[in-house]
């Protein structure tokens, strides 16, 4: 029997966008944009170019740079909404318009206000529109989960005899169950006279913990594109994650005889560096590319790891990504067993990149006995950022202590926009709650802002008492939040460095 196959339709940098803090810069999101289109996805949605003039250009930018996977755009049914989007997208050279219009009831009164002929009259306009402009188009019935099926059978119609090539019947709230999703897939294919001349596609959400089941329920019943994220973010409870989709039907690929093109051994990076750029963490035990999806502690799983991997392990380690290497490294470690290790991570990097890259592990090293992976992944994330540096911290000193008032020292570079200006450097102290606290207050002093912090978290990024310090935060600004990290071995250090990273970001929106 021939495979079928079905396309990965990935919405990490729109729905995935939209899990609150996880907005990301322009070069964020190209650095994912390229990551994605390496492990093989087969559509990117870039964006919703009509939300913001960032939202544009980052859709606008990744259809210009990104030539080997259909770029789309998301948008309303409305005139301005579609040419809004077409003006993004058009620089793909697989361009799509994915249009989006409510269905059920309850949306069609309480949201829309409008009746089911008023829907269906702006649905046809709608498709009609984008495929005058663009030859892909995609048509979203919102909240398809939870909508009469005769009215969203005859909505199907209605778009596809107007030239929709891909039909979304979106769970859009995680409403459905697998058994219930997968039956309305299959009524869908057997009521809808002309659904031959178009691709079902799902996108599935994941209030009850379901997303990935209703997916994988949806394919068995005939859909044939499945919308995603990398490790399930987005509104609320997130999205189907696409290495579980991706994993599920490899492992079971006698049960589904589906064919896609994942390069599953891609997906361990992808998932840490969406992790690292929206400051969403990924949960230990995260199925696929958790820290503890391959590990075992249970004497009686170790023992039978060690006599057959298969008897506690369903997928190769290997097979998503996640390095094996026992290769210690440290402070003796050379320049070959570095970009090994390097290398072994999933990460290609040019030499002027690995050189400086080497010159920082130097460093590390020397304030730590071993470096571990987590510590070499932390170092490629901090300098993969290719934003311009307004603020650059050059010095830090604080005291504290149980009979002292916490202090601070800071030295400021400020780069200037002018290229002819030379750079100014400005220093200040603050008293403070504490050595961070008294830190902040100097910063703040320097880059005379009305900074807000609403969020901090610190985490040790690998073990052992020289650990690594990660420091995660997140600022409001002008009414709007901001991200920021830092690492160091010094955590009131790793704060500084977190707190002017979001600062910049800030300046940079």
């Amino acid at each position: 029997m021939k495979k079928d196959n079905v396309i990965f339709f990935d919405t990490t940098l729109r729905d995935g966008e939209q899990s609150p803090g996880a907005s990301m810069n322009l070069s964020e999101k190209l650095l994912i944009a390229k990551q994605l289109a390496a492990l093989g996805v087969d559509v990117i949605e870039a964006g919703f170019p009509i939300s913001s003039i960032g939202d544009f250009e980052a859709v606008k930018s990744i259809s210009q740079q990104i030539k080997t996977v259909s770029i789309a755009g998301l948008c309303r049914a409305t005139e301005k909404d579609i040419k809004t989007c077409w003006s993004a997208v058009k620089y793909s050279k697989k361009p799509r318009i994915h249009i989006f219009l409510a269905t059920s009831d309850l949306h069609m009164e309480k949201k829309l206000k409008k009746t089911r002929a008023q829907v269906l009259d702006m649905a046809v306009k709608a498709v009609k529109h984008g495929k005058s402009l663009c030859k892909d188009v995609e048509f979203s019935a919102e909240d398809a989960g939870r909508s009469d099926m005769g009215f969203l059978c005859k909505i199907v119609e209605a778009v596809i005899d107007v030239g929709a090539n891909t039909v979304n019947i979106p769970d859009t709230v995680g409403y459905t169950t697998p058994v219930e999703f997968g039956g309305k897939i299959a009524e869908i294919k057997k009521k809808v006279p002309n659904i031959n001349g178009t691709i079902i596609s799902v996108h599935c959400h994941n209030d009850l913990g379901l997303a990935v089941a209703n997916s994988l329920s949806a394919i068995e019943n005939g859909a044939r594109q499945v919308e995603c994220t990398i490790n399930g973010i987005g509104e609320r409870a997130g999205n189907a994650a696409l290495e579980e989709l991706a994993m599920a039907l490899n492992v079971r690929s006698h049960y589904y005889n589906i064919k896609h093109s994942i390069k599953t051994n891609e997906l361990c990076s992808t998932s840490k560096l969406v992790s690292k750029l929206t400051g969403i963490p990924i949960q230990a035990n995260k199925a696929v590319v958790g820290a503890n999806a391959f590990s075992h502690e249970s004497g009686i799983h170790q023992d039978g790891i060690l006599k057959a991997r298969e008897t506690y392990e369903i997928m190769n380690p290997s097979d998503v990504g996640i390095p094996e290497s026992s290769l210690v490294l440290g402070k003796h470690s050379g320049r070959h067993a570095f970009f090994k290790r390097v290398k072994d991570l999933g990460y290609k990097l040019n030499s002027k990149i690995l050189e400086q890259l080497f010159e920082k592990f130097k460093i590390l090293a020397d304030k730590k006995k071993t470096v571990f992976n987590d510590d070499i992944i932390a170092l490629l994330e901090e300098s993969s950022s290719s934003d311009k540096e307004i603020f650059i911290l050059k010095y830090l000193s604080t005291t504290a202590g149980t009979a002292t008032i916490p202090t601070a020292t800071v030295k400021i570079l400020k780069n200037k926009n002018d290229k002819e200006q030379k750079c100014e450097i400005f220093q200040e102290a603050a008293c403070g709650s504490g050595p961070v606290d008294a830190a902040y207050k100097a910063i703040d002093k320097i880059v005379n802002m009305d900074i807000k912090l609403v969020d901090f978290s610190l985490k040790s990024v690998s073990s052992g008492e020289d650990a690594l310090g990660e420091v995660i935060l997140k600022i409001q600004y002008d009414g709007k939040i901001y991200l920021g990290k830092g690492t160091s071995t010094d955590i009131i250090e790793a704060s500084a460095k977190a707190y002017i990273q979001a600062i910049n970001k800030s300046v940079e929106f």
